[in-house]
């Protein structure tokens, strides 16, 4: 079996810089079973977005992507966002359903942006199960072994979470449909994902390369960026939408012309933040010799499977919604 994501370790001098493509996967697990075509299917995918950062390790970060699509499971929520409504008997572990769930979009989609149901059977406890073991828990533990050794070594690290969404809003949308959307969409979670000087130096850089940027507005930020960061402790999570207009025809999804020019940029916005986190980093270093915090264990509290606030979904319905608009 191919694995279920890869981890791509930098090939020029290291910084403290993690990537993470969670949703632009495209194998499609024999037994998922879905009910309508792949063609649909394909509508929740981030496309093409492990490519537009594929050059992330020349500027020595490390970039992980999936392969397995999000509709079959989606990396980027908690582990115990389940949709009880999906499966055939009582699910035996703990569940918090969150707003996500109740749209349909939770960790594992019942239904598409159309509310056209995904399944036409329901589930069993042990394929639910089995995609968690194989696919959700390994991703997640993946994003967070990076960011842990990339905090060892440097004492800080900087995470983007890759995503791409949908050139307008959709009928389900909580901006209304048909709204055009900006450019790029900045989503730290109003300020509790990453230092201001982060987001801002990223709104900057792209503005600066003439695109528009909107910050937290309409997607704040979900699970990846809210579980493993902790900006108190040097661990700064930012999450990057970019408007698939800018690179893919989204009706047949293939590459536009316009791919080219936006890797190119996106390349070059990867090695300016590459350059600001070990600056940064290093600022943390002296400040750490000089007024030793001892949190450079934080590490450990981030863990995936760990029982989370979960309300990070209930405040945002519309906070990372590709749950409007599953184009992505």
């Amino acid at each position: 079996m191919k694995p279920p994501f890869t981890v791509l370790k930098p090939t020029s001098s290291r910084v403290p810089l993690v990537l993470d493509s969670p949703h632009s996967g495209t194998d499609y697990p024999e037994d998922f079973r879905a009910a309508i075509g792949l063609e649909r299917l394909r509508e929740a995918e981030d496309t093409f977005v492990d490519e537009l950062y594929h050059s992330g390790p020349d500027s020595g970060a490390t970039l992980i992507a999936a392969h397995f699509p999000r509709s079959y499971i989606d990396p980027n929520r908690s582990l115990l966002d389940i949709d009880a409504s999906l499966m055939d008997a009582p699910w035996p572990g703990p569940a918090v359903p969150s707003r996500k769930t109740q749209l349909g979009i939770g960790l594992i989609w019942r239904l598409l942006d159309t509310g056209e149901p995904i399944y036409s059977r329901k589930l069993t406890v042990d394929e639910v199960k089995n995609r968690i073991v194989r696919y959700h828990q390994p991703y997640q533990r993946a994003v967070k072994d990076a960011l842990d050794e990339a905090h060892e070594h440097f004492g800080a690290v900087w995470h983007i979470n890759c995503h791409s969404m949908c050139a307008t809003s959709g009928s389900s949308s909580e901006e209304g449909p048909g709204k055009q959307r900006p450019d790029f969409v900045l989503g730290d979670r109003d300020g509790t994902t990453c230092e201001p000087e982060f987001t801002r130096y990223v709104a900057d850089t792209l503005k600066g390369m003439g695109y528009s940027v909107k910050i937290n507005d309409p997607y704040k930020g979900v699970e990846l960026v809210r579980a493993f960061s902790d900006p108190k402790a040097n661990r700064h999570s930012l999450q990057i939408e970019v408007n698939r207009r800018l690179y893919m025809d989204e009706r047949t999804r293939q590459k536009t012309p316009g791919f080219a020019r936006l890797e190119r940029d996106i390349g070059a916005m990867v090695r300016r933040v590459a350059a600001f986190a070990t600056e940064r980093s290093h600022e943390c270093a002296h400040d750490h010799h000089h007024h030793d915090h001892g949190h450079h264990g934080h590490s450990h509290g981030h863990d995936h499977e760990h029982g989370h606030e979960h309300d990070h979904d209930h405040d945002h319905a519309h906070d990372h919604h590709h749950d409007h608009d599953h184009k992505h």
